[in-house]
């Protein structure tokens, strides 16, 4: 069955290329509708003519999810997750088509993930192909809002994720080809300074500071990372003041938290809370505001693990190795793992450099991997069979 899942796929890279040439030459920006919408037709008329049910969950002002499911014969759930939305504006594609060059293929969103929702379809044909059906559903789901902080698919990640065996991510592959079995718990927030404004000629000493106040907590704030292993703080924003002879009675910042564990990123919340209490300028006012809903750690479970196992097994057979890594950042993968539902991330194709000019997959990585996403989905069907 390997050999003919894998000739099938080689067969087929050209038509695969052809088809990321189309999904990356749309625009579809998290706030561009019409654009996610029109990535959302192409990929259901796709999924109908490999025989899945559609259905499409509406959004008013950004792009709708989509959710297909495909029957089988046997038992196994499993549960095929991506996102159509990038992070280009509209233009981009335009600007930047799809190119290859030497062993890349370049442009707008080809690793972030147009590259592996192609991968979930041609995996899924794959199967078709051979013969495989002895699962007892395949939902490929799609969300539109992946990339922003106002999430409005998370209810729907979760109850699709409960009801799966087990869920295999879109994401590309690391750039080394490592898979993701672990990552981090991701808390933000708005920190904002309430000073007094003064000439800051005339009368400076009436003032108070709001910058130099967050001045002191960003120096207070970098000294966290490492409060615990792995426990990271960022402020990756600042802002403050209207013109230069005014002593700042206003100033905010945006925050980072990451952690690996629930109980490590509480604590870095309490110590910055702690940092952010302390008075480094009188009579200046700080709040700390939560932003978006944060995400929750994914760790390595024991069920998590025989996944990676179940992989690795996959692999070995198509005549490569693969690793499970901890990362940072963040995924769907960790709303599905908040359900307890195990999860592989990066089941995609091998790719880097994400969110920049240089975003790229790998040409060589398209056919090996996405064979290996088809037998990740034979392994777990199979297992839900014992």
């Amino acid at each position: 069955m390997t050999d003919h899942i894998v000739l099938f796929l080689e067969e087929r890279l050209g038509r695969y290329l052809d088809d990321l040439r189309t999904l990356v030459g749309i625009d579809s920006g998290s706030s561009d509708k019409a654009g996610v919408d029109a990535v959302n037709d192409w990929l259901e008329e796709r999924l109908r003519a490999l025989g899945f049910s559609v259905v499409r969950f509406a959004q008013e002002n950004s792009g709708d999810d989509l959710m297909a499911t495909l029957g089988g014969t046997g038992k196994g759930v499993v549960l095929l997750l991506g996102h159509s939305d990038t992070v280009f504006p509209k233009g981009t594609a335009i600007k930047r088509p799809m190119t290859v060059q030497g062993d890349r293929i370049l442009g707008p969103g080809t690793c972030d993930m147009k590259a592996g929702l192609l991968a979930g379809i041609y995996a899924v044909a794959a199967l078709r192909q051979v013969g495989f059906d002895d699962f007892g559903r395949i939902y490929y789901l799609c969300v539109s809002d992946e990339e922003i902080e106002e999430r409005h698919s998370l209810d729907l990640i979760r109850r699709t994720a409960r009801e799966a065996n087990a869920a295999l991510t879109l994401e590309a592959a690391r750039a080394n080809g490592d898979i993701v079995t672990a990552r981090k718990g991701v808390r933000g927030f708005l920190v904002e300074a309430f000073g007094r404004a003064a000439h800051a000629g005339v009368e400076p000493e009436k003032g108070r500071s709001a910058i130099v106040a967050l001045a002191h907590h960003v120096i207070g704030l970098h000294r966290l990372n490492g409060l615990r292993p792995d426990v990271t703080v960022n402020v990756g924003t600042i802002q403050g003041g209207s013109v230069a002879n005014a002593v700042p009675d206003y100033a905010q910042m945006q925050i980072d938290l990451r952690a690996f564990t629930n109980e490590d990123l509480e604590a870095v919340v309490a110590a910055t809370q702690a940092e952010l209490e302390k008075e480094t300028v009188p009579g200046v006012r700080v709040t700390m505001t939560p932003r978006g809903s944060g995400s929750p750690p994914m760790p390595r479970t024991p069920a998590a693990a025989a996944l990676e196992e179940l992989a690795q097994q996959a692999a070995r057979e198509l005549g490569f190795e693969v690793k499970g890594v901890k990362t940072g950042g963040g995924s769907d993968a960790v709303v599905v793992a908040s359900e307890g539902t195990p999860v592989l991330d990066g089941l995609g194709p091998i790719g880097g450099l994400d969110h920049s000019p240089d975003e790229y997959i790998e040409l060589s990585s398209i056919v090996p991997r996405t064979a290996l996403l088809a037998k990740v989905i034979i392994a777990i069907a199979q297992k839900a069979e014992e």
